[in-house]
């Protein structure tokens, strides 16, 4: 064999030993998932924003409580709000449907159907797991709370202890200069 053969078949097996080790070396690599963010972390490292997706209506038990068939499509949405969908093809149907993500909290999601037979309502379809507010309230307070809740009302004896209101001056000013006194123009002609 020529060196010149040799040469060549050196190189060719350098390629080839290069090609391998760069195929094995592709196998150890973070595939394009470990870059994603849509695990809780991205590489494992860094936890990203996760915007608040609010979306429908809070429908709860209290609220399924009080509405009853025979109650009118008026005194339903009195009670429940606007249907987040009405559909055009099914008139007699409203959906009420409710999703939450937080960050922080356990996504949540409801539907609820109402069917309507002309203007009264026929049948309510509601899972039985609907929260009551408290439970709603806590299962999307994120916030580390301790103690007590705050103090929302005064009793009336705290009222009755407050200062009485200062008098204010008067908001409209005191006209400067002359005040004049125009006809009304539909006296001129």
């Amino acid at each position: 064999m020529s060196l010149k053969s040799q040469i060549a078949l050196i190189a060719r097996l350098g390629v080839a030993i290069g090609g391998l080790a760069s195929l094995g070396a592709c196998s150890q690599m973070p595939t394009f998932d470990a870059f994603s963010v849509s695990g809780d972390k991205v590489l494992g490292l860094v936890r990203p924003y996760r915007v608040e997706i609010v979306q429908g209506n809070v429908v709860t038990k209290e609220q399924i409580e009080r509405i009853k068939p025979g109650m009118t499509r008026a005194q339903v949405r009195d009670q429940l709000g606007s249907p987040l969908l009405t559909d055009v093809f099914h008139e007699t149907r409203w959906d009420y449907i409710f999703t939450i993500r937080r960050q922080g909290a356990a996504p949540q999601n409801r539907h609820i159907q109402l069917t309507f037979d002309g203007d009264q309502l026929a049948k309510i379809d509601a899972p039985g797991d609907l929260p009551t507010e408290n439970e709603f309230i806590a299962a999307i307070n994120t916030a580390k709370v301790s103690g007590k809740a705050p103090k929302l009302e005064m009793t009336e004896e705290e009222r009755k202890a407050l200062p009485p209101p200062v008098k204010q001056a008067s908001a409209t000013p005191e006209p400067v200069g002359p005040v004049r006194d125009y006809p009304p123009l539909e006296a001129r002609r």
